[in-house]
Order: structure tokens, then sequence, then C-alpha cells
């Protein structure tokens, strides 16, 4: 056994119907006076905060240039950042530039508040980089705050979560430690997904899955980002689908391509193959499909399969060329089998 591993330092907090008075001492721990509150909407109050509302998917360079000089402006000394991960995207884009410190309140299962990874789209490009100065110094996790997220939104970002997983388990920094948290994080959102579907004001089964994307966040801010995450940047950032329901869709493919290397991936789904059972799980869940649900169009197949080409990691198990992506983007698009 031979590996190099880098844990993140970070500060975890779970509880539930707590958010706010963990946010306040948070604040008052880290020794700031002048949060900004970046959110489309929340409950939360926070003494002297300056609200910050513009909040875009995948994070527009202007979106982010406007955070920025509202930041420097207002005199704000530290970032709380309240939803899924297009707002703490946001932060970090502000993070990036000022140094500000994050706290991170998930009201999604986006995972993007366990990682040092931020991404900005630019003319229909998303750019994707890591930096230590946009990891957030505190997470706080409650899972009475997602008890509002409709359960096809709970559904889709789930899956995302669970994307971090799998695509941790053969991603350019893969290793055994990496593996023990995506397997335990796949075990958890197996069984949270389904008790969210059947029961969406149960907090305990979103607290499970909550545990699961932390886990799965983990895992890929160490392992970094594989074929998975590659294609589903390149689609988000150059036709701008749904993120969340992006990695839903392509996830079973990449799968069914690179599962043979990661023969553990089956066991923790409790199926056959991780193929049966990841679409196992999307049945039992009613998750989109295929991306031309989504709205991608065939013609635009082609321009992606280019652009994702460009960027296939290079320990990726399986070998990936033009005809072999195109297969696989082309049967994502019409929702065919993967197997």
């Amino acid at each position: 056994m031979k590996f190099t591993h880098e844990s993140l330092p970070q500060r975890v907090i779970f509880d539930a119907y707590a958010a706010a008075d963990h946010v306040s001492a948070e604040v008052e721990r880290l020794g700031a006076t002048r949060p900004m509150l970046i959110s489309t909407g929340t409950s939360i109050e926070l003494a002297g905060a300056v609200r910050h509302t513009e909040v875009v998917m995948h994070v527009p360079v202007e979106v982010a240039g406007r955070a920025r000089v509202a930041a420097i402006e207002q005199g704000v000394d530290i970032l709380v950042a309240v939803g899924g991960g297009s707002t703490t995207g946001l932060a970090k884009a502000v993070a990036l530039t000022t140094g500000l410190p994050i706290i991170a309140v998930p009201t999604t299962y986006a995972g993007s508040e366990a990682t040092a990874v931020w991404g900005l789209t630019e003319g229909g490009r998303k750019t994707t980089g890591t930096d230590p100065r946009v990891l957030p110094r505190a997470i706080v996790y409650d899972a009475s705050l997602t008890l509002s997220l409709p359960v096809p939104l709970s559904v889709a970002s789930g899956l995302n979560a669970l994307a971090h997983c799998v695509d941790s388990l053969w991603a350019p920094r893969a290793d055994p430690i990496n593996r023990a948290f995506a397997l335990e994080g796949v075990r958890a959102l197996n069984v949270g997904l389904p008790r969210v579907f059947d029961a969406p004001s149960d907090v305990e089964g979103r607290e499970n899955v909550l545990y699961g994307a932390y886990l799965a966040a983990v895992a890929f801010a160490s392992a970094g980002s594989g074929l998975h995450h590659k294609i589903c940047h390149v689609l988000g950032g150059m036709f701008a689908l749904p993120h969340a329901a992006t990695h839903a869709i392509v996830l079973p493919y990449v799968t069914a391509l690179n599962e043979f290397a990661a023969p553990a991936l089956a066991t923790a789904f409790e199926a056959p193959t991780a193929v049966e059972g990841l679409l196992r799980l999307k049945n039992r869940l009613d998750a989109p499909r295929s991306l031309r649900e989504l709205g991608l169009r065939e013609a635009d197949l082609p321009a992606a399969v280019d652009a994702v080409l460009a960027a296939v990691p290079e320990k990726n198990p399986a070998p990936v060329d033009g005809a072999r992506l195109t297969a696989l983007l082309r049967n994502a698009w019409s929702g065919g089998d993967p197997r």
C-alpha cells in the first residue's frame, strides 16, 4: 500500500433545528463582526449582516464580480452562504479574490461546502480550480433547513452527491482513504434517499443524506475530478443544463464504463453490479433519465464530445476516445440502458 492523502482543515457541525445559533457562534469564534449573508431566502438572522441575494447557477463571472464589489464596499469581514451549490459557489468566488473566510450552511446535498474547488462560467465555458482560500472554515449542517427542498430537487441533489462518491473511486488522486469515505457515502445515500422520497418531512432521513453528501464531498475534495465531473462541467457550462439533474442522468453511463475498476461499489449498493444498484435506486426515486429531458439538443452532442475529450483525466480506468464518448453521451441523451 503506497499513497499520499491530504485532509482539508475544516470544522463540521451537525445539529438539526439549531443553525442560527451555531452560525452566530462561528462568526464570533472567527472574530468577525460584519458578515455578508449570501442567500436567495433564509430564516437565519445575523446581527449587522449585509444581505446579498443575486445567486445564479454555475456562477457567471459578472455575477461574481458584483458580489465582490458589494463585499468590499460594505466592509464585510466574513461570508455566510446559506443555500445550495450555487450559493456556496458564489461565496467561493468572492473568497477567491478577497480572502474572506466562509461559513457554509447547506440547504441541499451539493457538497461544495466541503471542498476547495471553485467554478466560474464565462462565454458558455465553465472553468474550475482549487484554492485553499475558498474552503469554508466551518460547515453547519441542519437537516431541518432541507425540509422545504422539494422531493424532485432532493433526489437530483442527492444523486449529485452520489456522483461525488462514485467519481472519487477512479479520480486522479484516488486512494484507500478516499475510497472508505466514498463507499460509506454510497451506503448512507442509498439508505437515506428513499426515506426522503417516501417521507419528505422525516428529518432523520434527510440527516442520513446530509451525512452521505458530506462524506462524498470530502472524498471528492481529496480525489479530484474524474471523468463524470468533466463531462457534467462541460454540459453545464456550454448548455446551461441544471447541475444536479445533469449529474443524476450521466452517472450510470460513466459507472457502466468504469465500474470494473471498483468492485466494492456493487457491495455498497447491495446489488450484483454497481450499475444495477444505481439504476434500481434511480427508478425507486423516479429520477431524471435523459439529457433530452433537460433541453439538450442532439445537434449539441458533437461540440460536447470535442470539449470533453480535451478534459478526460489521464488515469480514467477505461480508455476514452471520440467514438466511445460519443456513444456514451448519445445514450445519456436518449436515456438508453447504460449496460
